[in-house]
């Protein structure tokens, strides 16, 4: 019964993102310049909870806009009912539907679906990961001088020492191409299927990471924070890669190595 209610709950949030896009709507601000929340973002999320609270009205859920809604339960949903806020507000079709499945504490089924692109990436624990139903893995870059990476950029502090842009101007100074798409579970899923050999952000919450990071563990690749401990959702700090390129970048985050 998950998988199946994992799915509909997905695809229930990406029909109001294709109903809202490009539509006028109501969008406000949170907490940061530019930190959107818009009319679809609550419909997507009403969408979703919708399908969950029929299936499992037990379950424990934490979302981005609702917030925690508390149960007594073994199972919690992470949900983010549109990662890529500010893409969707803009007209930019890099925007998804991202959930992830906690179990006594571990991450055990993901899905996030870009409907403009009709991508659904899934991973169950120990199951692997696919790409509209089809096996996905990682690259197999073992540079990182060679690899193609990814990012993303705060709200808020900014110009922290070894912080967001001190460590992205090390990468490009290289030539190292980083590209920012704008949302993070695209970014991890992108790092599974190998189109991206690595992703790092320093600030992301529960919801935007807690499906991505299985998908790439899932696809054979390595998620860690910048310490190199086992990633949480509950941190903030994020390197997923390839596997074959992270310790050499995690060495560069530190600023323990130049390339």
């Amino acid at each position: 019964m998950l998988k199946p209610t994992l799915i509909e709950a997905v695809k229930a949030g990406a029909a109001e993102i294709l109903r809202f896009f490009n539509t006028d709507f109501a969008i406000s601000n949170k907490e940061g310049v530019n930190n959107l929340v818009t009319e679809a973002d609550h419909a997507s999320e009403k969408a979703i909870l919708s399908v969950i609270k029929k299936k499992f009205p037990g379950h424990h859920i934490l979302s981005e806009e609702a917030g925690e809604l508390i149960q007594d339960s073994n199972y919690k949903w992470l949900i983010d009912p549109i990662d890529g806020t500010v893409n969707f507000a803009h007209g930019i079709p890099l925007n998804c539907v991202s959930i992830g499945i906690e179990h006594n504490g571990e991450i055990i089924m993901a899905a996030v679906y870009n409907p403009h692109l009709n991508e659904l990436f899934f991973a169950e624990k120990g199951g692997g990961a696919t790409l509209n139903e089809k096996p996905i893995h990682v690259s197999k870059q073992t540079k990182t001088v060679n690899a193609c990476l990814v990012t993303g950029f705060p709200y808020t502090y900014i110009n922290l020492q070894n912080g967001p842009l001190e460590i992205f101007e090390r990468f490009i100074r290289k030539g190292i191409p980083v590209r920012r798409l704008g949302s993070a579970a695209i970014d991890f899923c992108w790092v599974a299927a190998g189109r991206f050999d690595g992703f790092y952000e320093h600030k992301l919450e529960a919801w935007d990471s807690a499906a991505g990071y299985l998908i790439v563990e899932e696809a054979g690749g390595r998620v860690t924070d910048f310490e190199g401990k086992k990633f949480s959702p509950y941190q903030h700090r994020v390197l997923a890669t390839n596997g074959k390129i992270h310790d050499e970048m995690l060495a560069v985050i530190r600023n323990e190595k130049e390339l």
